[in-house]
């Protein structure tokens, strides 16, 4: 209780004091008070000039997280419209191609309108050291039926060797089993184009007559013989004629017209 009591009294004390200097600062010249203004000035700017730096940071800090955050989002948009354009330039690269083969079916079909043809695409590629044909997407299902001759838009590619309901195994010239019974264009001297292991654009014409003039860039073609390919497909060009001690064994080195390696549109001959 004695405590208590003494705390009230101190209370009132401080009261008082707080009231009389309340009074004498209301009442003193304002003169006089410039040194504890300039005093409490100098002591409450610098504090105040802190706290308001520090919500100018604190602002500016939220300013730019929000900025982050816009630029996040605006980055991710342009991520999406770059994945949307990437995947119409694809589509209208399919298209084009579709297109280009829809294109190059049309001018195989005007070329070798006299024949009844049916086309097709190249699948697959059977290659090993000692063939190279190539798988095409149409069978029986199509009417394709062995011996069936596929040419290109250049000339001779083969003939159909096996068939499945909707594929077929085509031997190309160039393969080293195929041999191709054709002649000069320009003097219809007789020769055999053969296949061979070490070039897929190259032939070996052989069983040329003692008699026969050839000539570099003379043209070869079938000659209808052998009952598989139809007379006068155009199969290569000749580039070089090889001479022996033995006419009889002299051979040319022929062209092809079709490059293989970029061979993806052909036509079966029905």
């Amino acid at each position: 209780m004695y405590k208590n009591k003494r705390s009230g009294t101190i209370g009132t004390i401080i009261t008082v004091v707080l009231l009389i200097a309340l009074v004498v600062l209301t009442n003193v010249n304002r003169d006089n008070l410039s040194y504890a203004e300039g005093f409490a000035t100098s002591i409450i700017m610098p504090i105040q000039n802190a706290f308001t730096m520090f919500k100018h940071k604190i602002t500016g800090n939220t300013e730019f997280f929000t900025n982050l955050d816009t630029l996040k989002k605006e980055n991710a948009d342009l991520k999406k419209k770059n994945e949307e354009l990437e995947t119409q330039v694809r589509e209208l690269e399919i298209l084009k191609a579709e297109n280009s083969k829809l294109q190059e079916y049309a001018n195989l079909t005007e070329k070798y309108q006299e024949y009844e043809t049916i086309p097709a695409y190249v699948i697959d590629r059977d290659v090993s050291n000692y063939s190279s044909n190539i798988i095409i997407n149409v069978g029986s299902k199509q009417g394709i039926e062995k011996n069936m001759t596929v040419i290109a838009d250049k000339g001779l590619v083969g003939h159909v060797i096996s068939v499945t309901d909707n594929t077929a195994n085509v031997e190309v010239i160039v393969d080293s089993a195929s041999s191709v019974s054709s002649m000069i264009s320009t003097s219809e001297e007789s020769i055999i184009c053969k296949g061979s292991v070490e070039n897929d654009r190259f032939l070996n014409a052989t069983y040329i007559s003692t008699s026969a003039e050839l000539l570099v860039g003379d043209s070869v073609v079938t000659s209808g013989i052998g009952g598989i390919y139809p007379k006068g497909i155009t199969i290569g060009t000749i580039k070089q004629i090889i001479n022996t001690q033995n006419i009889t064994d002299r051979y040319a080195i022929v062209e092809t017209a079709v490059d293989f390696s970029k061979l993806y549109t052909v036509l079966v001959i029905k």
